[in-house]
């Protein structure tokens, strides 16, 4: 007896923090989905740069790729900054960015990515979306273990037993290098979206929005900085 092909999902709910990652997994999913929502989360961050951030570059995506503004949908906010005071890190609270006794990044906010993928899921499930979309990576994943593979496969199968229904998430950035995601904004948006991100994202650890580099803005020294700087390097020096 053959499976019973399921329907091709036609909407996502887009993990969304405004930074070079989401804001590629945003354009990658409204390259693939007639409706794609965003959530952010506010979990204490020491810099609301990131914030606005989200806001510039979901209204930027429209101009940068008309011809799915359309299918952007609403976006949505999670107040977490109970979970940031339990989870402090260098991010959420005045720590020195170091490698901690396990081996670990300072920056590394526990389970972090964990929360968020269970509350994106009660959301996708309330608002009839199929699909979580994020911008984990295990190339380029900082050290931080809830990027890995293995962990959001485990986590999409704990979701989907425990909501009872098939969890999907989608991690297009999981096996590419920061020069192979600036490679894939290039691909689906040319330089308007590569400009955009250039311009509008925001990944730097120090909330740095007054240095201007040729990759965007940052303090240029912050693990974040340097990762985003050294893909942005190898892109542009590609044959």
């Amino acid at each position: 007896m053959s499976a019973i092909s399921q329907p091709t999902p036609t909407s996502a709910l887009v993990l969304f923090s405004g930074g070079q990652d989401s804001a590629t997994c945003l354009a990658w999913a409204l390259e693939r989905f007639v409706r794609v929502e965003t959530v952010g989360f506010d979990y204490g961050q020491r810099h609301s740069v990131e914030m606005q951030a989200r806001l510039d570059v979901r209204e930027g995506m429209k101009r940068a790729l008309p011809q799915f503004a359309d299918r952007l949908g609403p976006d949505h906010v999670v107040d977490l900054t109970g979970y940031g005071k339990i989870a402090e890190s260098a991010l959420t609270a005045e720590r020195a960015i170091e490698m901690d006794e396990r081996g670990l990044p300072t920056t590394f906010v526990p389970g972090r990515n964990l929360v968020f993928l269970t509350c994106a899921a009660a959301l996708a499930d309330r608002r009839g979306l199929e699909v979580l979309v994020g911008g984990m990576c295990e190339t380029d994943y900082s050290g931080y273990p809830d990027c890995r593979r293995d962990t959001i496969e485990a986590m999409a199968r704990a979701l989907s037993l425990g909501l009872d229904k098939p969890v999907i998430i989608e991690t297009p950035l999981m096996a590419l290098t920061k020069a192979e995601t600036w490679a894939l904004a290039e691909r689906i948006g040319g330089k308007a979206l590569v400009d955009l991100i250039v311009e509008d994202s925001h990944t730097c650890y120090l909330g740095d929005r007054a240095t201007r580099f040729g990759w965007g803005y940052g303090c240029g020294k912050c693990p974040a900085c340097e990762l985003r700087a050294n893909g942005y390097g190898e892109w542009v020096a590609r044959p």
